[in-house]
């Protein structure tokens, strides 16, 4: 994928991230840049969970653990990402709402971790 491929899912991400703060009580993000950093923060803490314990950890591998992986990486991530808030259920309620949003738009920061392995 090309620089600017990223760049896009990365923008399309942010965007994702900020419904997702007007949906979910107890998840709030600041603005257009919090939610990019977010979505940065998001993905690089995904791609090092799934370095430690394999693709089974991601969303993708499409269970509880999964969820509950995204859930903790979206409540990690308020803490290196200012202007963004989540409660545990906040980050548990962001996760599935996320995950639904990804139904229907593919492009979120995990998404194209996987479709960059799946090319290579």
């Amino acid at each position: 994928m090309s620089f600017i491929g990223h760049v896009v899912r990365f923008i399309v991400s942010a965007i994702v991230l900020m419904i997702v703060g007007w949906l979910v009580p107890n998840f709030s993000v600041g603005g257009f840049w919090s939610a990019l950093f977010l979505a940065l923060v998001i993905a690089l803490f995904g791609w090092i969970l799934e370095g430690i314990f394999g693709r089974r950890i991601t969303p993708f591998g499409r269970g509880i653990v999964g969820f509950l992986s995204s859930a903790l990486v979206i409540w990690l991530a308020q803490f290196v990402v200012g202007g963004v808030r989540a409660t545990i259920l906040g980050a548990i309620l962001a996760a599935l709402v996320v995950g639904i949003i990804d139904l229907f738009i593919p492009v979120g920061p995990f998404r194209a971790a996987k479709d960059d392995r799946a090319r290579s």
